[in-house]
């Protein structure tokens, strides 16, 4: 027999329901210029001639493996030890999916959990979830964590995080009803003269990113103490790499702490998939979002893992959940819990400085060129920002022709052109490839 999900009855009757004529109603709301037209799709293909034909399509990517790239923004092209991808093909791991059968998912429970202990060691926190879609939704949650237990309604926000982070800050608030207040920045810094009395008393939060989007280092001591002073829970954004040299957001007072896990054993593809890390103070544990492993013991006494906490969550609390996120990125989580063992502190130490050095070599010869300028004045990590002769987006499509990514044009945000590029150093760039790039750029000055 056919299966019919729905008929053209039961459909007529859920829109009588609902108050409306018919499902073109449904989308009226989405504006025409964006709206699904036509498909003009092609003839079908062979399967022979399908393959020549994405084959023809991803030649004209550009890979970071076969290019040297100083493009970073958010993204980082950093080393993954080779015994990360092949744990991860194994077929006991090759899922994304929540274990909620703890006596049959034991090893996938007991994998989490080593990632929560090892982001709240990273972090300095004391407690970590299962992991988040990605950075920016870690960092939005974090917000939406801060209002429920200030309960308050305004989110502070330094204009110099990522944009994207405050893009979707803004997207999660607004459907909270919450309002956002964007603070500006000073010298590619949060300007410290904007956190008013007024403000912070209102706030339920700051998020501060560090290093900020610009690269710089934030002054996060003396902005968290200020922020908490007036009653405000402090939220550090961080790149966890950076951690290896730099203070971690527990030591300098931060209460909830959102990351990208991306640099710590997950490729550059795409745009993803990512990894969002979420760790918060012991006290704020029960607004946390998202699942939670625990370590137990059976009847027998023997040590077990399994999901807790989860009556925050939104299969048992339904509406009142604290989060609406059902999932988590288990298979991304894995990659970094890998990262970081098969690194160790010492290996993620040596990469942050390795990093740093190299950022801090390329400024120094960028800044001898004619007609650049670097515009990063105080301390940064791997970022830095240099205005150039011309405009970002020539000298990058003429540095692609030398096989070179060249840096993030600020101006892109914003689709304009502009001469003001973000670049990046990890620890994969050589000193031979700085050479290259600070001599091309010479020569396009």
């Amino acid at each position: 027999m056919p299966y019919i999900p729905i008929t053209d009855r039961d459909r007529k009757e859920m829109l009588a329901a609902i108050g409306v004529d018919s499902t073109e109603d449904l989308f009226r709301v989405i504006p025409e210029d964006v709206r699904n037209t036509e498909l003009r799709l092609p003839a079908a293909l062979c399967e022979q001639d399908v393959r020549r034909h994405m084959k023809g399509i991803s030649s004209m990517n550009v890979a970071a493996e076969v290019t040297t790239t100083f493009l970073g923004a958010g993204a980082y092209n950093h080393f993954i030890p080779s015994g990360v991808d092949y744990i991860l093909q194994r077929s006991e791991f090759s899922t994304a999916y929540t274990p909620y059968q703890p006596e049959i998912s034991q090893g996938t429970l007991r994998v989490i959990y080593e990632f929560q202990t090892m982001v709240c060691a990273l972090l300095g926190m004391d407690v970590a979830n299962a992991s988040m879609y990605d950075g920016a939704t870690a960092a939005a949650e974090a917000a939406l964590m801060s209002a429920g237990q200030t309960r308050r309604n305004m989110v502070l926000i330094s204009g110099a995080i990522h944009p994207g982070y405050l893009d979707v800050i803004r997207t999660y608030c607004w459907g909270y009803g919450l309002e956002v207040e964007v603070l500006p920045f000073k010298n590619h810094a949060t300007d410290m003269g904007s956190l008013t009395d007024e403000l912070l008393d209102r706030a339920a939060c700051m998020v501060l990113q560090v290093p900020n989007f610009f690269g710089t280092i934030e002054e996060a001591r003396e902005i968290a103490a200020r922020v908490k002073s007036r009653g405000a829970l402090m939220v550090a954004v961080v790149n966890p790499i950076s951690l290896g040299i730099l203070e971690s957001p527990g030591e300098w007072g931060a209460d909830i702490v959102a990351a990208e896990g991306q640099p710590m054993g997950m490729g550059l593809s795409f745009g993803g998939p990512y990894l969002g890390l979420l760790a918060c103070r012991k006290g704020l544990m029960r607004r946390m979002p998202g699942r939670i492993v625990g370590k137990t013991l059976d009847r027998e006494g023997k040590v077990g893992y399994c999901l807790t906490l989860q009556a925050r969550e939104q299969h048992i609390r339904r509406e009142k959940a604290t989060s609406n996120i059902c999932s988590n990125e288990a298979l991304c989580a894995l990659a970094a819990t890998l990262y970081l063992s098969l690194m160790g502190p010492s290996g993620v130490e040596r990469a942050a400085l390795l990093s740093h050095q190299k950022a801090l070599k390329l400024a120094e010869m960028i800044g001898e060129l004619e007609g650049f300028e670097i515009l990063s004045r105080g301390p940064f990590f791997n970022e830095f920002l240099v205005r150039c002769p011309r405009p970002v987006s020539e000298i990058n499509d003429e540095l692609l022709g030398y096989g070179i990514l060249g840096g993030f044009d600020l101006a892109a945000l914003k689709g304009e052109k502009g001469d003001t590029m973000l670049i990046c150093a990890t620890e994969q760039i050589t000193d031979e490839e700085i050479d290259s790039l600070v001599s091309i750029l010479g020569d396009l000055s």
